[in-house]
């Protein structure tokens, strides 16, 4: 539900805030007072075009703010959740317009596109008059409206569960049996590259051990030079050998410390380093053992990993990767390589799927062609009381299947529906979209929200003239409808009759000030008394009598 407005600076608005209620609420005023002001500013904030003629003369900017509880829209709360901008059942809209044209808009504060500021305002608002704002021609809206009244809502949860499944089939059977020369040469490349890989047939850590392998064989003759040099000087050399040494030393420590103990700690040393020496000169024979100098073994290395290392080289990645892109080869290759097997179990899932969905959207059809047929009588019998006698509506529904240049399938079903209409007798029925007169075309909006209303998401439905060209009788009974659709909605009515007027749960009237240097004008909430001056004016012009007042007090207790 519209909470609130507040405009700034807007056209000839210097500052007005506006608080609005549930029910009908009227927008009155004398030709040329700007009734269509508040609606227009109404409009930006909803995501329409601006330009700097909407700016008051001799202000920088305009600031147009409107407040939405959106507590019990559930569209709309997930819609601002989705998009991050939710704020605890509250939808603040906001549009700010520079003198040159330039201007912003803001969702509860956040700066936001003006694509989101018309997604969220067709949820909150829809404005029927005879401009731009006529959802009831948006092909979408007009199958949303249908689809609300059918009996078996739970058909639409089928069809598009039952699309969704068929699609993915389809898109999986397409890219299974695709044979373009690209895929085909992706498959032989792969081929080629996964031979090559299993041929090396690396193993996890394995270069690593190869390149310690071959780096200890490639030096074999220097560390068998080296050890046995090492191995020589500490025990081996007759002459002069380092064990040798330390045993004559050891043997002086001991004599020593027969004559002072404090020697013995350092025989000690001696001792501990002869054993350490010993242990070292064992070791280093037994390496020698060890060592390889097997050229057979050596050259086996160098061809194992100069492959890996060429192969490594044309994927662009390190030897230690190859393991992970021979797995990552394998992979893409059994994807693009779905056996004969694969292909029939799909096409035969594709068959059943493709029967499941016909099932239900023919179950819809079914659905619509019914509830369309119920539809247009109602709508067409509320026509006849709307100043359209002879006028005809039909909801009509084309099969998709037979179109030649599309697909019939779509997650909304097989049909495509289109509201047709005839405003006068003797006339063909056109799509609504083409009917020339605005007046009609809000009559005709009209009588469609009339039986749509109760099914209808979109809470809040501003109405601009849509007594225009009618009268007497017939305007008291647009009043009247509109005050059936505020039984369960906000409902606006810009208007200049009396009857629709006096039906208004709420009035406000829309009140030009001239002076010398500017012209202005303010918006404001009628109380009883002004309320009755107010039909009273519209009923007899500038020259009000007590007969008039009476007369206006008359509807609006009838209207009670």
């Amino acid at each position: 539900m519209l909470e609130s407005i507040v405009i700034n600076n807007f056209t000839i608005i210097d500052r007005t805030h506006i608080e609005f209620e549930q029910g009908l609420t009227a927008l009155t005023g004398e030709t040329g007072a700007g009734k269509s002001i508040l609606l227009d500013a109404i409009k930006l904030v909803l995501g329409d075009r601006a330009d700097s003629d909407t700016v008051k003369a001799g202000c920088d900017k305009a600031d147009i703010s409107v407040i939405f509880n959106v507590a019990e829209i559930e569209r709309a709360q997930q819609w601002l959740n989705d998009n991050d901008l939710d704020s605890g059942g509250e939808c603040l809209l906001r549009r700010v317009i520079q003198s040159n044209g330039r201007s912003k808009a803001y969702i509860n504060g956040s700066p936001v596109a003006l694509t989101q500021l018309r997604e969220v305002g067709e949820m909150l608002v829809d404005i029927h008059g005879q401009h731009e704002h006529q959802s009831l021609q948006k092909p979408n809206v007009q199958r949303q409206m249908l689809d609300a009244k059918l009996p078996d809502r739970a058909l639409l949860d089928a069809v598009r569960a039952s699309y969704r499944e068929w699609k993915r089939l389809h898109d999986t059977l397409r890219s299974a049996v695709e044979d373009s020369a690209e895929k085909q040469q992706r498959i032989d490349l792969l081929n080629l590259y996964c031979r090559e890989l299993h041929e090396l047939a690396l193993k996890d850590g394995e270069i690593e051990t190869l390149e310690e392998e071959y780096h200890r064989l490639s030096h074999a003759g220097q560390i068998l030079e080296t050890t046995s040099m090492l191995v020589d000087s500490l025990y081996d050399n007759d002459d002069y050998n380092i064990q040798s040494r330390l045993t004559t030393c050891l043997n002086e420590l001991e004599e020593l410390s027969g004559i002072d103990a404090s020697m013995r700690e350092n025989a000690d040393m001696i001792q501990s380093a002869l054993i350490q020496v010993q242990e070292v000169a064992s070791q280093l024979r037994d390496y020698q053992d060890r060592i390889d100098l097997d050229p057979t073994r050596l050259d086996w290395l160098n061809s194992r990993l100069s492959l890996a290392q060429n192969l490594a080289r044309k994927h662009h990645v390190d030897a230690n990767e190859l393991v992970a892109l021979t797995r990552q080869f394998d992979d893409e290759l059994e994807q693009l390589q779905f056996s004969e097997q694969d292909i029939e179990k799909l096409e035969k899932a594709l068959v059943a799927a493709q029967q499941h969905y016909l099932d239900h959207a023919r179950q819809l059809s079914e659905q619509r062609r019914q509830t369309a047929k119920m539809l247009s009588q109602q709508v067409s019998d509320v026509m006849q009381t709307l100043g359209l006698q002879g006028g005809s509506f039909e909801i009509a529904l084309q099969d998709l299947a037979d179109e030649a240049d599309s697909s019939p399938y779509s997650a909304n079903g097989l049909d495509r529906i289109q509201f047709l209409v005839s405003a006068n007798p003797g006339q063909p029925l056109k799509p609504l979209a083409r009917v020339a007169s605005g007046g009609e075309l809000s009559r005709i909006s009209l009588a469609i929200q009339v039986i749509l209303s109760e099914s209808s998401q979109i809470p809040t439905l501003i109405f601009d003239e849509v007594d225009t060209g009618i009268g007497g009788g017939i305007a008291e009974i647009v009043g009247r409808k509109l005050r059936e659709i505020a039984a369960s909605r906000q409902v606006f009515c810009v208007t200049h009759l009396p009857q629709v007027a006096s039906q208004a749960h709420h009035h406000y009237q829309v009140r030009k000030t001239k002076s010398d240097n500017s012209t202005t004008t303010d918006v404001c909430p009628l109380d009883e008394q002004q309320r009755l001056e107010e039909i009273a004016r519209m009923l007899g012009g500038m020259t009000i009598t007590e007969q008039t007042r009476a007369h206006a007090r008359e509807m609006l207790v009838g209207a009670a």
